[in-house]
């Protein structure tokens, strides 16, 4: 009988370890999604504002829907010349991953 107790216990051990571990990875998932779609939004407004890529809408605009593919938000988008600032917002579990990127053109040019 106190075989099984214990292997009852080691199974539960287990299985809350496996659901830890489901949720961190999860988390980390989400924040590299938001991170991507932060990159792809700020090249985006970045190339839209430059005119590599013609575009009727606003830079910050074509910001927030390449963001919104990637299933991420923009919290926050603003242009210098033709360098974009974007920050966006990912959900997961209730928590948001929050991610910033910068495009443009080299310094000096």
């Amino acid at each position: 009988m106190a075989g099984s107790a214990v292997a009852a216990g080691l199974l539960s051990v287990a299985a809350a370890l496996s659901l830890g571990l489901a949720a961190v990875g999860g988390a980390a998932v989400t924040a590299q999604r938001a991170a991507g779609a932060a990159d792809a939004a700020a090249l985006a407004a970045a190339d839209a504002a430059s005119g590599a890529v013609p575009s009727a809408d606003d830079p910050c605009a074509l910001a927030a829907r390449v963001a919104g593919a990637s299933g991420a938000t923009v919290s926050h988008c603003s242009l210098q010349g033709f360098v974009a600032t974007v920050e966006v917002q990912a959900a997961y579990a209730g928590l948001a991953a929050v991610s910033r990127a910068r495009a443009g053109p080299p310094e000096g040019q």
